[in-house]
């Protein structure tokens, strides 16, 4: 598997590493992960529950990606923005498995748009480009494919599938559940997020995913076209 980014994608402002991690055991969650888990979601709620997104140069930093991109603001909120405003309402997230969880986390506290993606359901290589209208798009929620919005940043495949629309929706095809063995992760900045920022969040998926979930991990840097 090959992972690519367009030019015209990078001169908006997106950056973009995967790390992939092969043979993990997702059946499970950790005693000691939940204990984490909890001390963590304590500090984030007290460091974000007065912050005003707009102000905070990463976050609003994918809203103006959006801007750029002709994409709405207010249908599409990017996916760090969206978790934070779950853990401030709800004091809390829901814990759909363990990898899914411990990325979750990484999000918030970084502030970066991450994803994880089932390698497996994946078909070829992975090309984050703007989409034209003819890609299959199955979103997390929606019983049948539709196809794709053409004119937006999008991680597609080979078969011409949205694997993730911009940064903010994932779909059925890739979802990573208690099965999947072998994931690829989304670390997505902007403008204001320092490429070691993105470096140091890949190394922290891989360091704690690996600890907790097993495998072996490495990080991908897109090749531009």
């Amino acid at each position: 598997m090959e992972f690519y980014v367009q030019k015209a994608v990078m001169k908006l402002g997106v950056k973009i590493i995967f790390p992939v991690i092969y043979g993990i055991d997702n059946t499970k969650v950790s005693e000691e992960w939940l204990d984490i888990r909890k001390e963590k979601i304590t500090a984030l709620y007290e460091k974000y529950k007065e912050l005003d997104v707009h102000t905070d140069p990463i976050l609003e930093g994918f809203n103006i990606l959006h801007d750029k991109a002709g994409v709405k603001r207010r249908k599409n909120i990017p996916a760090s923005e969206n978790l934070i405003k779950q853990l401030v309402k709800k004091q809390d997230l829901p814990l759909i498995n363990q990898a899914v969880d411990i990325y979750n986390l990484i999000s918030i506290e970084s502030k970066l748009a991450l994803g994880a993606h089932n390698i497996d359901n994946t078909e070829g290589n992975v090309t984050l480009r703007f989409t034209n209208g003819t890609e299959k798009y199955q979103p997390l929620g929606q019983s049948e494919p539709t196809l794709s919005l053409a004119g937006e940043y999008s991680y597609c495949d080979d078969a011409n599938e949205v694997l993730c629309r911009l940064e903010i929706r994932q779909v059925l095809k890739t979802l990573v559940d208690e099965s999947t063995k072998n994931v690829f992760y989304i670390v997505q900045g902007n403008a204001e997020t320092p490429d070691e920022l993105l470096q140091n969040t890949a190394a922290e998926i891989i360091d704690i995913t690996t600890k907790y979930c097993g495998g072996k991990g490495k990080i991908i840097i897109p090749k531009i076209i």
